[in-house]
Parts: C-alpha cells; structure tokens; sequence
C-alpha cells in the first residue's frame, strides 16, 4: 500500500494549476500556502471547491475498521442531519490508504493519527481542525520530568552527570522528545547524562520512586493514571519540567471542500457533544476541539526535525522503499 501511495494517474494536471504559487513550503506540487499557514489553501477559481452530495467520513485504522464504523454510526447520522446529505463511513486499512483517499477525493474528512497527520497536510492537503477533547483543552499528553518529593533538583540543568532514566529508543515521549526539547532548557541527553533506559514509562516512574534513577522522562497519562490506580502517591513526587501538549488523531477536512459547506460542516463538528459509547471509547472526551495545524502540531514537528525526520513526498516515498 505505501509503494502504490504515489502511484497517482491522471493528477499531475493539478500541480499546473498551482504553478504560480507564491509559498509552497513542504507541501506537495498540488496545494499551495499562499498565507503561509503550513496547510493547503482552498483552491482561487471556484469551480474546483467540491460540494459532494454525499459526505465520506472516516478514522485513522488503530483497531478493526469496523469497530469505528461502530463507535461513530451515532455521530454519522447527527451528521447527516446537521448538513442535510448522505454520510457514510469509508473503512480504511492503513494510514497510507486514508492518506491516498483524501489525495484522489474519495475521502472529505478524517481522524488522522498523530504522526500521520504531517503526511495528510503535505501530501493529501488535509486540514487539521479538531481533536477529541474537553471543555478546557484538546486530548492529548505532555513529556513531564519527575524527582523525588524530597531530592534537591529544582530544574533540568541540576540533573547534569545523575542517573536519568529514558524508557526506549523509540518512545516519543521517554525518548525522542527529550533529545529534541532539552537542549534549550540547557541539558543536552547523551552528552550531560548517560542515556539509562528503564524499558517502560511505569519502570521509571518506580526507578525514581525506588532511588534508582535521580529522574525520568515519562508520559503524564501513564504518570497520572498509574497514581489513580494506587501503584504510586502523587505526593512522593515533583514535576520538574512538563512540556507542551502533543496532541491525539486529528479531524481533518479535504482543502478543497466549498467553503460554505466547510464551514457548515465544521460548525456541526464543534457543536457535537458525545454520547456515553463515544466518551467510553475515546477516554472521556466528550467533544471535537478546535486546533490548527500550526500552532497545535508544531511540537510534533519539532520533536521529528530533531530526529532529522522530515514529511515530504521524497521522505514518504523512502519510506515505502523500506517498507517494501
């Protein structure tokens, strides 16, 4: 599927109508970001917004598509309603088939997942606008440093030459991020303290709370919940550093769609409250909260720059080739 990702017939007609673009940034040769916002503009001439008839709505494939089907056929039909059309939901297999679905336009709107949703923006012209959420914020988890209730440490640069615990190479959070996010804090991984990895964020949370580990760098919904369920007291701990939020699956709609339309869709979105199946499935969140690409992604960007990852159709395409 990632090899056929870019296999598209019958589109290179499209980039030429972009080939006056003043900014294009990362984005494909089909979009183009004139106000220089990271995502696609709807496209100047009117007669290429599309107003469908019937709306195809889908969500990134974490689990069996059709548990989704499922779990969202009561939003589908508040849906339908709200905009006065047909709504089905469109099951896909992977994230590159929901990446192609957006790009060919047989898909209008989506839940991305969080990594996914750079190559939706880029290659798909996906709009990010919604994450599940609450009241007061979108759902989603921040890196946090923990010490000791009673250790000394007040900020990162006092953890220089102590033990701190990572939890695995490949973790966003207990990895990835910290390499990306400390050094501006003025605490380099690697060169300030040996990497130490505990395997999982619970390891290191019980490392620090045992004394193996002077500190870690976890995830504050596995640090939280882990309180919740009894295995730790809050109160024995510090929080020394949180990070910014990284945000879950995005909702994202097709740059193309009529603005009219859009706007009417996006409204019946954010007016959406989520019934008990819905709040059960998606961890309490009870609505769609508004964000944008490029303030709410921009940490997710950053944390992969640093890693030297990028989110271009040639980073894309060499993906396939090892997927492959």
């Amino acid at each position: 599927m990632l090899s056929a990702l870019f296999a598209f017939s019958g589109l290179s007609a499209t980039a030429s109508a972009q080939d006056n673009c003043p900014n294009r940034g990362d984005l494909d040769t089909m979009y183009c970001d004139a106000n220089k916002d990271l995502v696609a503009d709807a496209p100047t001439d009117p007669s290429k917004w599309k107003d469908p008839s019937t709306l195809v709505f889908t969500y990134t494939p974490v689990e069996d598509p059709a548990v989704y089907a499922d779990i969202f056929s009561p939003f589908t039909k508040y849906l339908s309603e709200c905009v006065d059309r047909k709504v089905v939901f469109y099951q896909v297999q992977s994230n590159a088939a929901e990446i192609e679905a957006m790009r060919s336009n047989r898909l209008h709107v989506g839940g991305f997942s969080t990594g996914p949703t750079n190559f939706a923006v880029n290659l798909a012209g996906a709009v990010p606008f919604a994450v599940k959420g609450y009241a007061d914020g979108f759902q989603g988890y921040n890196l946090i440093v923990i010490v000791k209730k009673d250790s000394p440490f007040q900020k990162l640069t006092d953890l220089k030459g102590k033990k701190f615990a990572h939890t695995s190479p490949s973790s966003n959070s207990g990895n990835m991020a910290p390499i990306a996010l400390f050094p501006e804090e003025g605490l380099v991984p690697g060169k300030d303290y040996k990497f130490l990895y505990s395997g999982k964020h619970d390891q290191s949370v019980m490392g620090v709370n045992s004394g193996d580990y002077d500190a870690a760098a976890v995830a504050s919904d596995v640090y939280h919940r882990m309180a919740e369920r009894g295995q730790i007291k809050e109160e024995d701990f510090r929080i020394i550093y949180t990070s910014q939020k990284f945000p879950t699956s995005s909702f994202s709609y097709a740059y193309d769609l009529k603005p009219e339309f859009r706007d009417t869709m996006l409204k019946c979105f954010y007016d959406y409250r989520f019934p008990a199946e819905m709040k059960e499935a998606f961890g309490g969140a009870d609505r769609f909260y508004p964000v944008t690409y490029e303030k709410d992604w921009a940490i997710v960007r950053r944390v992969a720059q640093s890693a030297g990852e990028s989110f271009t159709r040639s980073a894309y395409d060499e993906a396939a080739k090892k997927k492959n």
